[in-house]
């Protein structure tokens, strides 16, 4: 049996914009299927109810962008981009491939679109790391709200990414997952 779970927008109260289904990411290629699902270790599935229930009051919605990532597309996105200040080195596991991680940002309810965040996702460049004073005062402030709502919720942060949040000792309690624990929904084409 599978240690992770679906999530499903309706099932979290998310959005689900997986980044690399689809061309639209660093790569230039889908990674996955198209008809990836987005899957979390069991552990990791009430903390992103948590960080998405203390969201929405505030009339934000969280955005996935990536969760968990089988230990074959980390070989992928680092043959393409082999920087260990971005992407972790396969060879030493990355706690997307444990099924403990998500990549993700805010989307304002009302109208639906994502909050600056000063730089995109998968922007590999300073800028992206946490406490910039170098990006606008709004973008500044989404990133503290992110920062806030996701500790809040129990996660832990990714000091170079404001995009990646992780739960607290992953790497000392999750083994690196294939794409075949999930069977008969497999993510890579």
């Amino acid at each position: 049996m599978s240690p992770l779970v679906p999530i499903a927008p309706s099932a979290f109260n998310i959005e689900l914009a997986l980044a690399y289904a689809t061309a639209d990411n660093f790569t230039g290629r889908p990674v996955y299927r198209p008809d990836a699902g987005s899957w979390l270790h069991a552990d990791a599935a009430p903390l992103l109810t948590k960080a998405a229930a203390l969201a929405y009051p505030l009339g934000l919605r969280l955005r996935i962008l990536d969760a968990f990532r089988p230990a074959e597309a980390q070989w992928v996105l680092w043959g393409i981009c082999p920087d260990p200040e971005f992407i972790a080195d396969p060879h030493l596991g990355s706690t997307h491939s444990m099924g403990v991680a998500v990549d993700l940002d805010l989307i304002d309810i009302a109208t639906g679109q994502p909050l600056d965040m000063g730089t995109g996702f998968d922007a590999f460049t300073p800028l992206s790391h946490h406490a910039r004073l170098d990006i606008s005062p709004e973008a500044q402030r989404h990133r503290a709200l992110l920062l806030g709502l996701m500790i809040a919720a129990g996660w832990e942060y990714n000091h170079h990414e404001w995009w990646h949040y992780q739960m607290k000792e992953a790497r000392s309690l999750y083994p690196i997952l294939s794409d075949t624990v999930l069977g008969g929904h497999p993510m890579m084409p």
